[in-house]
């Protein structure tokens, strides 16, 4: 009796001293009450770390009867809480103090994010957004993408560009999110600026490699940008007034603690600038051009383990032209009129709400709207009336493609032990493309006339997702992310079914280095058919069909990460990518006017991309910033395009450097500057020409897609930030150059026949530019 009762007591004892102790809640700015996304939670006593999901909720499972919770971000006072461990579900919301300079002994004593190392998933890198608007910009537009063109692995398009190019991928390959909700085009401007509005912007993550099972949709990369949820406390507005556009920002709360909103909007002015100048050179022309964001947040706090949000994006660009010639000839008048427009816009919405189901289970379930659609309209009219005549011709073109998705998904965030981190859960999107409407209509007083609608036919798909993955500690060194994405595409009679494993692993190899390794199957059930030109958005979306299959995908990376002194981390990997089902147009195929369905237009080939990523980055301090560098190489192989031999990708760019750097000189004074350095593109010129002798043409000969390689493309620019206290809030003036020494980088390479011959020639579009903006905040 007296052992049963002893076996009873060690074991009684033995689950007391094991005890678990589930520490969470949420970490919050203290100034704004806003979720801080990525911090990191940290116990001295056990070290046992985590961090914040991407609604600011944290859970950590601990044994023992004290703990000392280190709790810190980037650019806010790190906070260390020190507390016994009573009971097994503890509540602890914590509250960080924004402080824009961090003494470095501080960051040398206490851990400011979850260190580089340690972390087992790689290739993923998070943007500082205040850094960003210290960066020398093209025309004083703080861009995102401009910013993320800068990191090694990604690749930027054509001079001033804001598409991006992931590891040999294309545009379409990059899944772009914005508060979890996809966006189908990023750019205004025909490219040159992206529609993110810096000032409504959280956070940014770029996922290059080894993706998490909740991601799926896209081959190259995950671009997940969250905007911010409006001040709980109190109201603030800034603003900033530059030389094409000019953007506001409004936030505060409806209900203090409990419901807020956010307001942002941008417009451009060119429209105005350029109007009337080209209305004082050539009277009856007409030119103009504008873009806008809108960008709209409100977030309410019913309690700790509910919260709900309801965010909404609308942009628009929109490009016309029109010219009227009137003239008189022996009492008639004779008129012409032409007038064109190109418009193009994204509208997306989401309503999300967050429950914490208890002190393990976190629960985000998501309503889901986006649309991108674009439209070409020409108009020509001819009219002659006089004395004896009434005459009128009349004709205009049509053409409208867009996308549009609902969508649903569920994402469970579960912590079931202190070396597990479970994510689970699952999507539907229903998807609705219109992938090239052409509209005829025409008439003559001596016709009949014509009123027409032809092209591609409306299409329906449906997909479905669900994942799973777990993070754990399979020992004190080694951690593994793993988990499968499993997906079906459903269009008319035809199922496309997924099953994509993802797994990466870190092992620690000491305290401050680690070696990384990650494998990820991706498919991909849309296409883009682009022309690769300068950014314009005629490109069109369109889904696998019967006929086209979804794109797929596998990758292999390998890395090391090293902390080193003075805040400094350093990263290594390399690549290995193939990437097959990829669509290409046929030769002398493209999309304007086609009287044919896409399908008939486009070829199917696949493609390969490796290469090495070098990363030095300093987050903390007053310099700060980093230097990155790649080598890589891409290609593509279509049957019916090179007559089916390989050939390098356009984007392929063999030495990429880039550097950015932010210096705070005083308190008021920040320097910045940008270095970039690229291989040229990949262009396709004729290496002969001909005349052929029947019809007396000059005949130019291609012997091999992209058979020449632009000159080198490089260029620095600088900027000072002036940030001065005023009565009513701050003043910022920043002061900028865009390619300091003007180098000239080709933009258009093309021949031209002169009496000595024929030279290839250069077109150039950036010479260059000052740039000047004021900024508010109040």
């Amino acid at each position: 009796m007296r052992k049963t009762l002893l076996l009873l007591f060690l074991c009684a004892s033995a689950y007391g001293w094991g005890q678990t102790h589930t520490v969470n809640g949420y970490v919050s700015d203290a100034s704004s009450g806003e979720k801080i996304i990525y911090a990191y939670v940290y116990d001295r006593v056990s070290g046992i770390g985590t961090r914040t999901n991407d609604y600011g909720f944290y859970s950590l499972n601990l044994t023992g009867d004290t703990a000392s919770l280190l709790v810190s971000f980037i650019s806010f006072t790190p906070q260390e809480i020190s507390m016994k461990l009573v009971g097994t579900d503890i509540p602890l919301n914590i509250e960080l103090i924004p402080d824009n300079l961090i003494e470095e002994v501080l960051i040398e004593e206490s851990k400011t994010e979850v260190p580089i190392q340690e972390e087992s998933q790689m290739s993923t890198i998070r943007l500082d957004v205040r850094q960003v608007r210290n960066l020398p910009v093209l025309l004083g537009e703080t861009d995102l993408l401009k910013t993320i063109q800068l990191l090694p692995g990604v690749q930027s398009g054509s001079e001033g560009s804001s598409g991006f190019y992931v590891r040999g991928g294309g545009p379409d390959q990059n899944l772009v999110l914005i508060d979890g909700v996809p966006v189908y085009n990023v750019s205004h401007l025909f490219g040159f600026f992206s529609i993110f509005n810096g000032d409504a912007v959280k956070s940014v993550e770029l996922i290059k490699g080894g993706f998490p099972a909740e991601y799926g949709g896209r081959l190259s990369s995950v671009l997940d940008i969250r905007m911010k949820e409006g001040n709980m406390r109190e109201f603030h507005g800034e603003g900033s007034i530059g030389l094409i556009s000019s953007r506001f920002t409004f936030e505060g709360p409806i209900w203090k603690d409990r419901t807020s909103f956010i307001f942002s909007a941008r417009r451009t002015y060119i429209d105005a600038l350029v109007a009337p100048l080209i209305a004082a050179v050539e009277d009856g022309t007409s030119v103009g051009y504008y873009f806008y964001d809108l960008n709209g947040k409100v977030n309410h706090r019913f309690n700790d383990n509910h919260h709900l949000y309801f965010s909404i994006y609308n942009g628009l660009d929109k490009f016309s032209a029109s010219d009227e010639y009137e003239y008189f000839d022996s009492g008639t008048k004779y008129t012409d009129r032409f007038s064109s427009g190109l418009d193009w816009g994204n509208t997306i919405s989401s309503l999300r709400w967050n429950w914490r189901v208890n002190s393990s289970l976190f629960l985000n379930t998501t309503a889901t709207y986006t649309r991108y659609k674009f439209n070409v309209d020409v108009e020509e009219e001819t009219k002659v009336e006089g004395p004896g005549v009434d005459y009128r011709e009349f004709f205009a073109a049509n053409y409208l493609s867009d996308i549009e998705d609902y969508g649903v998904r569920f994402d469970f965030d579960w912590f079931p032990h202190p070396n597990h981190e479970v994510k689970f859960g699952g999507a539907y999107v229903n998807h609705t493309f219109r992938p090239g409407i052409n509209t005829f209509e025409s008439s003559a007083d001596s016709s009949a006339g014509l009123d027409t609608t032809y092209g591609s036919t409306i299409q329906y798909a449906n997909e479905f997702q669900i994942y799973a993955r777990d993070n754990f500690d399979i020992t004190d060194r080694l951690k593994v992310n793993l988990g499968v994405h499993a997906s079906l595409f459903n269009i008319g009679s035809e199922n496309y079914t997924s099953v994509q494993p993802r797994v990466s692993a870190r092992y620690l190899l000491n305290d401050k280095s680690s070696i990384k390794a990650s494998y990820a199957n991706m498919t991909q059930f849309l296409h883009l058919l682009t022309n690769q030109t300068t950014g314009l958005p005629t490109d069109l979306w369109v889904p696998a069909t019967e006929n086209i299959r979804p794109q797929q995908s596998w990758q292999v990376a390998m890395g090391y990460a090293q902390s080193l002194p003075w805040d400094l981390q350093f990263s290594a990997e390399v690549y290995y990518k193939e990437m097959s089902n990829l669509i290409e147009y046929q030769e002398g195929a493209g999309f304007f006017l086609g009287s044919t369905d896409w399908q008939s237009k486009v070829t199917v080939g696949r493609g390969t991309s490796y290469g090495l990523e070098l990363l030095l980055e300093k987050k903390v301090g007053k310099t700060t910033g980093w230097i990155g560098y790649t080598l890589s190489k891409s290609t593509r192989q279509f049957d019916e395009v090179n007559f089916g031999n390989p050939y390098p990708y356009t984007y392929d760019r063999r030495h990429d450097l880039s550097i950015a750097l932010t210096h705070k000189l005083s308190d008021t004074w920040t320097f910045g500057a940008v270095f970039v350095y690229g291989t040229g593109n990949a262009v396709t010129l004729p290496t002969a020409q001909f005349v052929d002798v029947n019809t007396g043409q000059l005949i130019e000969y291609v012997d091999q897609r992209n058979n020449y390689r632009a000159p080198s493309y490089h260029r620095l620019d600088l900027s000072f930030t002036h940030t001065k206290k005023v009565r009513w809030g701050e003043s910022i003036w920043q002061f900028g150059i865009y390619n300091v020494y003007s180098r000239q980088n080709p933009f258009y390479l093309y021949f031209q026949n002169t009496v000595d011959g024929r030279e290839l020639r250069q077109v150039s579009l950036f010479p260059i530019l000052p740039s000047v903006s004021w900024s508010f905040k109040f």
